[in-house]
């Protein structure tokens, strides 16, 4: 593993996605209830990009599955799921969690960018907010567009660069800090989550999913856009007043 992906691991070790800031114990139903409620809260729109109801009965392949927010969903629908995660917490939890739910424990530690699965795998691959964490973030989609049945369908969120965040982690980590001419690809680097995230423009997303078919790439605004402190959000009313074009989530949706 390279210094930069176990830099990585160990950052989503320490707080696995969605967990920070809920003092509850690990082995409490409490726990998973807490995470979800607030995902919900703060990202309602996930499920209709999901689309959670169409999987059943289909193969549905999770690329960074943290604690298996949306894996237990997608398993509630009656999908057949598979889960993975470079964090090994991560893929504990997550694996507890579809246990408590009555879910399988498909959750496996496993590198977006070399995955086992034979090629044409899976009917649904879903990704939300992974892949601008991994080191070669083209190499992981080239794998999920490897084990992508032949007329299957992706849904992948990553970072948008032009977004009302990334000009707060420019105002903050770049004016501010006396440094204006910073360029934001260093900024998410070194300031935003785990070390080496990436955002990207619409554009460069266009040209990274140039395999697929039928792609279509939708800005979504998000409360962290509307963010005056790390947990204070705005009314996300005042979302109605701000370009959907500055939102901090980049959806991209195909088939291949």
């Amino acid at each position: 593993m390279s210094d930069l992906k176990e830099a990585v691991t160990k950052y989503w070790d320490k707080t696995p996605c969605g967990t920070g800031g809920i003092p509850l114990s690990e082995w409490n139903d409490k726990y998973f209830d807490a995470i979800s409620k607030r995902r919900d809260e703060l990202e309602p729109f996930i499920a209709k990009y999901a689309q959670f109801d169409r999987w059943a009965g289909k193969q549905v392949l999770e690329v960074g599955c943290g604690v298996g927010s949306d894996l237990v969903k997608f398993a509630k629908a009656g999908a057949d799921i598979t889960g993975i995660d470079l964090s090994p917490k991560s893929v504990c939890l997550a694996r507890l969690r579809l246990l408590k739910y009555g879910g399988n424990c498909g959750v496996f530690q496993l590198d977006a960018e070399a995955m086992p699965f034979k090629d044409g795998k899976f009917d649904f691959v879903y990704s939300w907010g992974v892949l601008h964490h991994t080191p070669d973030t083209i190499r992981a989609i080239s794998e999920i567009h490897r084990v992508t049945k032949s007329g299957g369908e992706i849904c992948v969120m990553l970072y948008h660069k032009h977004s009302l965040v990334a000009l707060q982690l420019w105002l903050l980590f770049g004016l501010f800090a006396g440094k204006p001419f910073r360029s934001l690809d260093d900024i998410f680097a070194n300031h935003h989550e785990s070390q080496g995230t990436k955002a990207y423009t619409i554009g460069e997303v266009r040209r990274m999913f140039a395999k697929f078919k039928n792609v279509e790439i939708n800005v979504q605004l998000t409360p962290y856009d509307l963010r005056y402190k790390r947990n204070g959000y705005l009314p996300s009313w005042l979302g109605k007043f701000v370009p959907q074009n500055l939102g901090f989530f980049l959806i991209i949706q195909g088939e291949k």
